[in-house]
């Protein structure tokens, strides 16, 4: 199995967290509970589905990581960037014009 772990977003402001060693939810990747049996991995994503979870967080799935050094690293580009936020600058292209972005040529 790969490692894995459980990435979320949380529903009060949209923050990217991760189920954490010490229970409840992290922003903090370093934080995060490495699940590496399937079993616990199952067990603690039907966790995060129940109802009760889905009044703090959303989304909630299993995500591979590589943790060979002992440092919690994704191992996708979507969950790099998830984790170190935007890969651009706010303010830069269409935004910085202040026009809306259109699809016509």
């Amino acid at each position: 199995m790969t490692v894995q772990i459980l990435t979320a977003n949380r529903l009060g402001d949209g923050a990217v967290v991760y189920r954490a060693q010490a229970g409840g939810w992290t922003e903090r990747l370093s934080e995060s509970l490495v699940l590496v049996s399937t079993e616990d991995a199952a067990e603690t994503l039907a966790g995060a589905e129940t109802p009760e979870a889905s009044l703090e967080i959303v989304g909630p799935y299993l995500m591979p990581v590589d943790n060979s050094d002992g440092e919690i690293r994704p191992v996708e580009t979507r969950e790099f960037i998830r984790a170190k936020g935007p890969s651009v600058a706010f303010g830069n292209g269409h935004q910085a014009e202040n026009t809306p972005l259109s699809l016509a040529g």
